[in-house]
């Protein structure tokens, strides 16, 4: 059995910044979105079965003492931020573990 465990946030950022924008019906910036479930599908089709994704979240930790900006998402484009639920809504709608 193979598991593959993919870093959300890092497709995330690198499809947002690789792929020209795409607006859903409501004007949404989606086109991040569409890049990660583009290469899950690819790995679908592959014959993958076993796929989870994380993605990090703004975070509460020790760490925010040693470093104030720690995961505060200080400086995210907001059109990259606001596709983070979307990810995960869709994602959990396709059977893949978030």
């Amino acid at each position: 059995m193979e598991v593959h465990l993919i870093d959300g946030t890092y497709e995330l950022f690198r499809h947002f910044y690789a792929l020209p924008s795409a607006k859903d019906s409501e004007g949404r910036e989606v086109a991040a979105v569409r890049g990660v479930l583009g290469s899950l599908l690819g790995m679908m089709q592959a014959g993958k079965t076993y796929i989870g994704v994380a993605t990090d979240h703004v975070i509460e930790s020790f760490r925010k003492q040693m470093w104030p900006g720690y995961k505060t998402g200080e400086g995210v484009d907001p059109e990259l931020r606001s596709q983070f639920p979307l990810l995960e809504e869709t994602l959990t709608a396709l059977g893949v573990v978030v």
